[in-house]
C-alpha cells in the first residue's frame, strides 16, 4: 500500500470556455495543499413532544486549494478571475483528484469559483494563496 503522502496526489482541474483542456495544478502551500470541506446533508427539528425529525437537503461541495505564493498555478487561477471579470460571466469548472496513498479518484462536477486570494499576502515571505470552488457534485471511484 502507498503511503498517505500528499506529494503524489494529482488534482486536474478545466474550465469551460477557458481551459477546456485539464490542467495539472502544481505548487501547493507547505501545510495545505487541498480540501473539501463538510457538508450538511439534511436538517433536523425537535418538535416540542421531543421527538426527532429529518430530512435530506441537497448541498454544494466546497473545495479549497491552497498554493505558494510562487506557484505557476496562480497563473490558472489569475486568467480565470481576470475572464470572469472581462466577461461579467461565470464560468463553469471541473475537477478531478486522485489521492494515490487511499487508491481514491474523486470527480467534481459543475464548479463555481466562490472566493479567492487576488494576491499574497506579504509577511516576513510572502504567504500562500487560497481558491474556494463550489461543485454540484463529487463522487468517488476507486483506482
Amino acid at each position: 500500500m502507498a503511503t498517505l503522502t500528499t506529494a503524489n496526489s494529482v488534482l486536474m482541474l478545466s474550465v469551460a470556455n477557458l481551459f477546456p483542456v485539464p490542467v495539472q495544478i502544481q505548487g501547493y502551500a507547505a501545510d495545505d495543499a487541498f480540501m473539501a470541506e463538510e457538508v450538511e446533508t439534511g436538517e433536523t427539528y425537535m418538535g416540542v413532544d421531543g421527538i426527532l425529525s429529518g430530512g435530506f437537503t441537497p448541498y454544494p461541495i466546497p473545495l479549497q486549494i491552497h498554493l505558494q505564493a510562487d506557484s505557476v498555478s496562480n497563473n490558472f487561477f489569475d486568467a480565470w478571475i481576470s475572464a470572469e471579470a472581462q466577461a461579467g460571466e461565470k464560468y463553469i469548472a471541473e475537477a478531478t483528484i486522485l489521492i494515490q496513498g487511499t487508491g481514491a479518484l474523486y470527480t467534481f462536477t459543475r464548479g463555481f469559483m466562490r472566493k479567492s486570494a487576488v494576491m499574497p499576502e506579504a509577511k516576513k515571505i510572502l504567504q500562500p494563496r487560497q481558491f474556494n470552488i463550489e461543485f454540484n457534485s463529487i463522487s468517488l471511484a476507486p483506482v
